[in-house]
């Protein structure tokens, strides 16, 4: 079987990730845990590196995607930028070992004291996504004697053809700003105190299965940067966003090679430096969940395998009906396969990882949800009291603990019970 995640394999009937056993890792970490592979990032960061070789150009990984201290500091190492949608993802990117001054701050809601923080920590750029961040920013830089660098998020109206949820450049989309204003808004940055024109954004979507979108709205970009020289607006980045897709099930997406040749024929010899801010497909398949089943359910229609995950630690499956391949982590001898839908605990209908599943599996065996290393933990949460899962970083037979799982009672600890007096 080939895996989608490229460090996975099956060695005497039981899977490990780079050199290390699941199982082995299950019974030192517990489960549900979250398990990602060092050299997979290392890999997928590497494929954007050499085709970008000889490119001014500069890679910011999306933290939104996976925002683990271990998992940015391995990017980190490598020299990545950092795409931020948040002062606590800069605060985390600082804290990984990250620098400032290669982060690019986007968002459609960027609060005052998360703006004020990034002018002072000196980040590289705002994307600014409407007219009234542009004067908010404007204001804050003034009243704290800098100059913010600003480059404006326009949004192409181009298709992505990919998930409603997770398409972010048709001009029903939140994102960014009309194509048609961005001229006009350009002008009057120029205009305004406490800021520095830098460069222009454009982002058009998630899970990208076809170069062809991406290429149409660079075409459009490229047309309004030459518009901006014309009148002595001189650009000094181009940012093309990110949303390669990945291999979930039998998807064919293009090499980052073959997906950044046709933009770097039309940039790459540009003056301005191009810049990428892929997420997905730098952690998508460097990581796993591991669960365990709890019990095995056959029902009246459907039979239903009960795990220690459950909707709270992945939401991808019941918030965009997601495909991730369901795997024994050791091969069971003898049993016969059955048809499973795979959920968890939680009180809910929506509460499943996986659907109409053919597995050989009993009560107590361990399951890895593969392709999992983007908008798994991130999107996690506590519902029904339940403690987020641990993390685990692999590096060859090396493992670390990232994050441990959390407590019951680390859940309200922030929470005051109501006194008698009250």
């Amino acid at each position: 079987m080939s895996f989608p995640i490229p460090t996975l394999s099956r060695i005497g009937g039981e899977l490990q990730l780079e050199s290390v056993s699941l199982t082995e890792l299950a019974h030192q970490y517990g489960t549900p845990t979250y398990v990602y592979s060092a050299r997979a990032m290392r890999d997928a960061y590497g494929a954007y590196a050499e085709a970008l070789a000889g490119v001014p150009s500069q890679v910011c990984y999306a933290v939104k995607a996976n925002s683990n201290l271990a998992v940015l500091g391995v990017f980190a190492r490598l020299g990545a930028g950092f795409d931020i949608v948040s002062g606590g993802e800069l605060s985390r990117v600082l804290a990984a070992g990250g620098r400032a001054e290669k982060v690019v701050f986007s968002g459609v809601g960027k609060r005052g004291d998360e703006i004020a923080q990034a002018i002072e920590c000196g980040i590289q750029c705002f994307n600014i996504e409407s007219a009234a961040e542009l004067d908010q920013i404007s204001r804050i830089a003034s009243y704290l004697g800098k100059t913010a660098p600003v480059a404006f998020r326009v949004n192409p109206a181009v298709d992505p053809k990919t998930h409603p949820y997770i398409s972010t450049g048709l001009r029903s989309n939140k994102f960014g700003v009309d194509f048609d204003e961005a001229l006009a808004l350009y002008r009057r940055a120029q205009t305004l105190p406490g800021l520095r024109v830098s460069g222009i954004a454009c982002h058009i979507g998630s899970q990208l299965l076809d170069p062809a979108p991406v290429v149409e709205a660079a075409d459009k970009v490229l047309g309004l940067v030459d518009r901006l020289a014309a009148e002595g607006i001189l650009l000094d980045h181009i940012d093309l966003g990110g949303g390669l897709g990945i291999r979930y099930q039998d998807e064919a997406p293009p090499s980052v090679a073959d997906y950044l040749a046709p933009l770097i024929a039309r940039f790459g010899q540009r003056r301005e430096k191009l810049c990428f801010e892929p997420g997905r497909s730098l952690v998508g398949n460097a990581g796993l969940l591991l669960t365990r089943v709890e019990l095995l359910k056959h029902g009246v229609e459907k039979n239903f395998a009960v795990v220690d995950a459950a909707m709270n630690d992945l939401a991808r499956p019941a918030l965009y009906d997601a495909y991730h391949a369901s795997v024994p982590v050791s091969e069971r001898q003898g049993t016969a396969a059955a048809c499973y839908d795979i959920v968890g605990p939680i009180c809910e209908s929506g509460d499943f990882l996986a659907r109409e599943r053919e597995l050989a599996i009993a009560d107590g065996d361990l399951l890895a949800l593969l392709s999992a290393g983007a908008y798994g933990m991130t999107m996690s949460s506590n519902y029904n009291t339940r403690p987020r899962a641990a993390e685990v970083l692999v590096d060859g037979e090396r493992t670390f603990l990232a994050r441990s799982r959390e407590t019951v009672e680390s859940l309200y600890l922030n929470e005051h019970a109501l006194p008698a007096s009250f």
